[in-house]
């Protein structure tokens, strides 16, 4: 437990970001939890999954904060949500049993490319066809199926995958922060039983772990994030659309280039 510290300020900074940007954090997470790990002297064939099931596990919290925070300004369309939702844990569960039969490196060319195109759009605002609708049902459920899946594969929230896609179908941008902070729910959840059942049979693994979930890392930046998630969710609310796109661009941006970075 002598790392609380750092395990405090990760969970200040995404708890904050969860509210602002509808985001689940994991992104975020992830390359600190690895730095956090390695000082700690955890085994290094484990390091990956420990920091990607901790953080996807603090993502089912943040996202309930976060959410909670987003219905009070009226920005989230539960109709929307509810759509998606089965879409998304039928793709978040098919991911995690095939993402093993997947490269790792054609997914994340396309995760990059992606965020660029989203990135770029976002930053330029770009505007979609005036007469661009959110699809029906089946459309949804295909929508959620594939950011369900990616967010699975690539251990994030999904909102960097949803908040373009929905602002492409011309939904508000602080509409679709909310709903996507919605979504973020039942991606996590599903990818978190995902990697608890996958870490029981995974051999010397930390003591405190319950599969691949690092529980004291888990409980602190929980602890951390959840009150921070309503201050974020008001600068969400108050800021101007301008400066919250061009905030969410350079952070689709960042993520792009390091997981381009990642490649070699």
């Amino acid at each position: 437990m002598e790392w609380w510290g750092a395990y405090l300020a990760i969970g200040l900074a995404v708890g904050f970001l969860a509210g602002l940007l509808g985001i689940g954090g994991g992104m975020v997470i992830v390359p600190m939890l690895v730095f956090v790990f390695t000082a700690k002297g955890f085994p290094a064939e484990h390091m990956m999954h420990l920091a990607l099931a901790t953080a996807m596990a603090t993502i089912v919290f943040t996202s309930l904060s976060s959410v909670r925070a987003h219905h009070r300004h009226g920005a989230v369309d539960w109709r929307v949500a509810r759509a998606m939702a089965p879409g998304i844990v039928a793709g978040a569960l098919a991911a995690s049993v095939g993402a093993s039969y997947v490269p790792t490196r054609p997914l994340a060319i396309f995760f990059t490319g992606f965020m660029f195109y989203a990135a770029t759009q976002m930053f330029f605002e770009a505007k979609p066809r005036p007469s661009r609708q959110l699809p029906g049902a089946a459309g949804l459920f295909g929508a959620g199926a594939a950011i369900g899946g990616l967010s699975s594969v690539l251990a994030a929230g999904g909102a960097f995958l949803t908040i373009p896609f929905l602002a492409w179908c011309n939904v508000s941008l602080k509409r679709a922060i909310g709903t996507a902070a919605a979504n973020g729910f039942p991606i996590a959840a599903a990818g978190t039983a995902g990697y608890v059942l996958n870490g029981m049979r995974a051999p010397n693994l930390p003591e405190g772990c319950l599969g691949y979930v690092y529980l004291p890392a888990l409980a602190i930046i929980v602890a951390a994030s959840m009150p921070l998630a309503p201050l974020g969710a008001r600068f969400a609310h108050r800021l101007p659309v301008r400066r919250l796109r061009v905030v969410f661009a350079l952070m689709l941006y960042g993520i792009a280039l390091r997981m381009l970075a990642n490649l070699w």
